[in-house]
């Protein structure tokens, strides 16, 4: 029984052994059909990935043609409302020139004023109220102070130039004269 114990592991009993190395066969086979499933898979998000990268960069650049048109032709819906302000000062020129008289000049350029104050105002664009009111920093800037018995103190006495608004924020602040209080 000691002869038999000692045979187990000799060559005649490898019988089983071949069977071992076919199934390790089998096994490397399908990790390898494994393998080539997941480079197949791999390829094709590569290929997604780039047609993905290509398409964002023709988004970003029709972006970046839109934002340059935009930037370009914002205004033109304003300038479009101005263009009859111009027709009607070149006409109140030509009137004034043809009559000869100054009422004529003068009563085409307040209608002309009162045409382009409403397309600012279509606009959003409004005037700052600033004469006998009190002074504000933030809408106005003083260029004077002057004494007043009439005005009281820190309040607009006169104004030299108009300040404007466009919705809420200050597009222009007004050039004013401020009030020191009497001059006692």
């Amino acid at each position: 029984m000691a002869d038999d114990e000692k045979n187990i592991h000799s060559i005649d009993n490898l019988d089983d052994s071949g069977e071992a190395v076919a199934g390790t066969n089998d096994g490397v086979s399908e990790l390898q059909q494994a393998l080539d499933a997941k480079a197949d898979e791999c390829k094709a998000a590569h290929e997604k990935y780039l047609r993905l990268a290509a398409e964002f960069d023709n988004y970003k650049r029709l972006a970046q043609r839109d934002q340059r048109e935009q930037i370009k032709f914002g205004n033109e819906q304003i300038l479009k409302e101005l263009l009859p302000v111009v027709d009607n000062l070149e006409r109140a020129i030509k009137s004034a020139k043809g009559t000869g008289t100054i009422d004529a000049l003068t009563e085409g350029v307040e209608l002309t004023l009162k045409q382009l104050v409403g397309a600012l105002t279509k606009f959003g664009v409004k005037a700052v109220e600033s004469v006998g009111q009190a002074f504000d920093p933030a809408t106005q800037q003083a260029v004077a102070q002057v004494p007043s018995d009439t005005v009281p103190e820190n309040h607009v006495v006169e104004e030299y130039q108009k300040g404007y608004l466009l919705q809420d924020r200050i597009l222009r602040a007004a050039m004013v004269t401020v009030s020191t209080g009497s001059a006692n």
